[in-house]
């Protein structure tokens, strides 16, 4: 057996047996389901400068919102139409076999949803682009219709309760990041016995510090990515290689498992 096989055949050992597996989801994930890497070479982020983006300047004038809106439909618009991979199906079967914690998620995509896991079990660290939220009152509003008054030509859409400015529901550049959703996930990380790490560089904190947390508290640590991470010699297993080849070969083994110890 080569070493990624053996790689495979020990993850879904080890996942088998415990149902406390906390799944760290990153942007490599979601490439696979044809959603650029926005901080890539050639991503959004080489055509625009991010701190045009930040809260404080989308706060701060009405030109500015219209800028943010242009370039949150630009990216909503490969987002909306993009479907779940294998490695976001194989997830979503590791819930439905009993395995599966939670997802604590730096993705914005919702396609762990659209894959079929739980709400209650996707803690979302950035939010969500599929909804809109009031700055003002909070109310929330589904994206799509939001996404026809723009096409309409309101270039900065408003509340139609309270009249104050609506934002996409993802954490922006300067914006504080969700405190229930960070405590959640640094929680679930603490109590869980494996936590597996997929397309994620694991370089952005504070989400980053989610894999320490679970290791430090006996946490078997997988990684599965691309490159290499900075937490590559600290995890106790590390696959290099395609999101969905790697979940799902497995999940395959892991049903096999259960299966033969329940026969």
């Amino acid at each position: 057996m080569s070493e990624y096989g053996v790689a495979i055949q020990r993850a879904a050992e080890w996942i088998a047996v415990r149902d406390k597996v906390v799944v760290f989801s990153g942007a490599g994930l979601s490439t696979e389901s044809g959603i650029p890497d926005f901080r890539s070479p050639g991503g959004v982020w080489d055509r625009y400068d991010p701190e045009d983006f930040s809260f404080q300047n989308f706060v701060a004038s009405e030109r500015s919102r219209e800028r943010y809106w242009q370039l949150a439909t630009e990216m909503y618009e490969t987002i909306r139409t993009a479907k779940p991979n294998s490695a976001h199906l194989a997830i979503a079967e590791l819930e439905r076999l009993g395995r599966l914690d939670c997802v604590i998620t730096q993705n914005i995509d919702g396609l762990h949803l659209k894959a079929g896991n739980s709400e209650g079990k996707v803690i979302q660290l950035h939010g969500t682009s599929l909804y809109v939220t009031c700055l003002e009152c909070n109310k929330r509003y589904e994206r799509d219709p939001i996404q026809d008054r723009i096409a309409r030509g309101d270039r900065a859409p408003h509340c139609d309760a309270c009249g104050g400015p609506l934002k996409p529901a993802t954490v922006s550049f300067g914006q504080s990041m969700p405190f229930d959703e960070m405590q959640e996930a640094g929680l679930r990380s603490s109590a869980c016995e494996i936590f597996i790490v997929i397309g994620s560089s694991l370089v952005v904190y504070p989400a980053a510090s989610f894999p320490l947390i679970a290791k430090q508290n006996g946490a078997r640590l997988i990684i599965i990515n691309r490159e290499e991470t900075p937490f590559d010699a600290t995890a106790d297993l590390v696959i290099h290689g395609e999101a969905g080849e790697a979940m799902s070969g497995i999940l395959q083994k892991v049903k096999k498992m259960i299966t033969d110890h329940i026969s």
